[in-house]
């Protein structure tokens, strides 16, 4: 008898796109590690991957997150 397999209940109406299955699902059929979302529209998952990559690109180009060029090992002022 598994102590801890107590599987997770998704709420009417919350979308998630399964990285897994490459799939929308309605609810959180897989494991949290597989899944993206949860979402309001089974479209907006559909859209998950492409949203994921608009982010990493905002955040791989913002300058923030960045050292400064020629100039890594110094701290950065405010």
């Amino acid at each position: 008898m598994a102590l801890f397999k107590k599987r997770t209940v998704g709420k009417p109406g919350e979308w998630y796109y399964c990285l897994e299955h490459k799939k929308v699902e309605e609810g959180p059929d897989c494991p949290g590690k597989d899944r993206f979302g949860p979402y309001a529209t089974p479209e907006e998952a559909a859209h998950a991957m492409q949203t994921a990559q608009e982010r990493n690109l905002e955040w791989e180009t913002d300058p923030r997150w960045h050292d400064r060029k020629g100039d890594a090992d110094a701290p950065e002022s405010e």
